[in-house]
């Protein structure tokens, strides 16, 4: 079974005020556990971002100005998601926006929960733990699982965090890699399979290239942005 862990983060908070998406992050699991084929990508909005949502993802109009336009990478994106079921966070804002990115395209494409399943974790916690709070922060302590470094929001960052809590949620037991002899090799940037039982603390997560790249560009626009020598 192939699933999709999905978030994005955006120019603002109202689709139907022109807002658009400025990252997106995925992380696959197979079979419940999670590969290391991940697709990761910063996106031109092409407008300004508010304040509030600068606030939430630290992401400026200054670092996205050199940065391709969603409509550049649409096809890969939904070639990468096809047929998979989607595991999203209030999976009705991600879902908009992204309905809204593939409507402006020059080429007719179907909306997202015609190529995918959709499962909404937020609906699940819900279900699960009614009555409580649910965001992604809520869910981690809840599972105990560590998200100390999130001090902002990031869409691969919430995708990996994500894919941690609904493993939890729906299992309690997760398998956070797959060997070389499911895969027919090793070079899925894990270097073996990691097992996490409930209550343990969980490994530390090794990101591919790609990923790697877009975090390396980002820490050095904030360098050449700060005095602080924490940064450089």
């Amino acid at each position: 079974m192939r699933q999709i862990v999905l978030d994005t983060e955006t120019t603002g908070l109202e689709v139907n005020l022109g807002h658009r998406i400025i990252e997106i992050g995925c992380v696959e699991l197979i079979n419940r556990r999670i590969t290391g084929n991940h697709w990761h990508f910063y996106f031109n909005p092409e407008r300004e971002i508010d304040s509030g949502a600068f606030d939430v993802h630290g992401i400026s109009n200054e670092f996205l100005q050199d940065k391709n336009l969603f409509s550049d990478h649409a096809i890969d994106f939904l070639d990468y998601v096809e047929g998979a079921e989607l595991i999203i966070h209030n999976a009705a804002f991600d879902v908009g926006f992204l309905n809204y990115e593939l409507s402006g395209l020059e080429t007719d494409v179907a909306i997202l929960e015609e190529r995918c399943q959709i499962l909404d974790t937020l609906t699940l916690a819900r279900q699960k733990h009614p009555g409580q709070r649910n965001n992604l922060d809520a869910l981690c302590k809840r599972y105990d699982i560590d998200n100390s470094h999130r001090s902002l929001h990031g869409a691969l960052l919430d995708a990996r965090i994500l894919a941690d809590v609904y493993l939890m949620m729906t299992g309690g037991q997760t398998s956070l890699g797959l060997d070389a002899s499911q895969t027919g090799s090793n070079d899925d940037g894990l270097d073996e399979i990691r097992r996490v039982e409930v209550g343990q603390p969980l490994p530390l997560w090794q990101v591919d290239s790609t990923a790697q790249q877009a975090n390396q560009e980002y820490i050095e626009f904030l360098a050449s942005r700060h005095d602080d020598p924490a940064w450089k």
